[in-house]
């Protein structure tokens, strides 16, 4: 039987280098109607609502919304939900979306457990075999979500160093790895010590998610910024996105549930600040949360009809 790395080297997937993100993009491209807007979700947003046998027909209704594009979650034990990754890509394929980015955390050890010299090999190994099973979608991105436990300063240099390697990793499928925050990313550390946690409002130390920016390789890491989670770290999304433009290549665009209706969030001028720093500033992926409402497919289609009345939206 054909094992996952006699299928990629036959496959010629892990001799592509950085050609796949390319190709990606001009797939979803070609795929996009003229005119048509560039739109992608986190399939998160559906919870069970997209599941089981009803995936197939899930994908074709987001389609027909206006999505063009999404951003998988649920991958473990190689599959996506429990699907095959080449099952759910064909199903993709055959509902007109393309699969451009997966968010997925290390299952070698416990989230609780700090990233260290101890357990570098056990996260490394996930990696390894993620981007294995990552190349059969033929994505662009995969991105860590979730924030790995951070006391101090130290502690959260030890994860750049793991998410540098994870880069190194998924840079030879031609897979850009990045890293998706939360709020208690705008927390701060102080070198060797514990702080009040989240403590928003403290001066003194680092803000962590600075740290992960500055202590990243950039021709390995990439950010994904969610822009409402940044608002609840007491942040200015669009600050963010101007001061480190050359990292952050992606956004969740997130309200406090459907778009638009909290009136909290500057969407207009999140999108402009985004899209003024070039053609590699487009990814983005709609999330709605609070996934276990009954309510979730309409609370996308109703987000996706925002964006789509938006002007400021391409």
């Amino acid at each position: 039987m054909t094992n996952r790395r006699d299928f990629l080297k036959g496959a010629g997937v892990l001799t592509l280098g950085a050609m796949m993100p390319e190709i990606a993009v001009a797939k979803s491209k070609k795929t996009a109607k003229k005119g048509k807007k560039y739109i992608g979700l986190q399939t998160y947003s559906l919870g069970p609502e997209l599941s089981g046998s009803n995936v197939a027909e899930g994908l074709k209704r987001l389609q027909k919304m206006g999505y063009t594009h999404l951003e998988l979650a649920g991958y473990g034990k190689g599959k996506i939900g429990g699907i095959s990754m080449a099952d759910y890509k064909k199903m993709a394929d055959d509902a007109g979306l393309i699969i451009t980015s997966s968010h997925l955390n290390p299952d070698t050890i416990a989230r609780s457990e700090k990233y260290s010299k101890a357990n570098f090999t056990k996260l490394t190994d996930f990696w390894k075999r993620a981007t294995e099973d990552h190349a059969i979608l033929g994505v662009p991105f995969m991105v860590q979500p979730g924030l790995p436990a951070i006391d101090s300063i130290e502690d959260a240099q030890a994860v750049c160093e793991v998410f540098n390697a994870a880069g190194d990793i998924t840079k030879q499928a031609g897979i850009q790895f990045g890293y998706h925050n939360h709020n208690r990313e705008f927390c701060r550390v102080v070198a060797g010590g514990k702080g009040k946690n989240p403590d928003f409002t403290a001066r003194e130390g680092r803000q962590i998610e600075e740290i992960f920016i500055n202590g990243t390789d950039p021709a390995k890491v990439i950010f994904e910024l969610d822009v409402y989670w940044t608002v609840m770290g007491c942040q200015d999304p669009v600050e963010w996105i101007d001061k480190y433009a050359e990292r952050i290549k992606m956004l969740h665009i997130k309200d406090r549930m459907v778009l638009g209706q909290s009136g909290m969030m500057n969407f207009e001028q999140i999108f402009k600040h985004f899209y003024s720093h070039g053609e590699d500033h487009k990814n983005f992926y709609v999330e709605v949360e609070d996934v276990r409402s009954g309510k979730q497919f309409q609370r996308v289609e109703d987000s996706i009809n925002y964006l789509l009345a938006a002007d400021f939206v391409k």
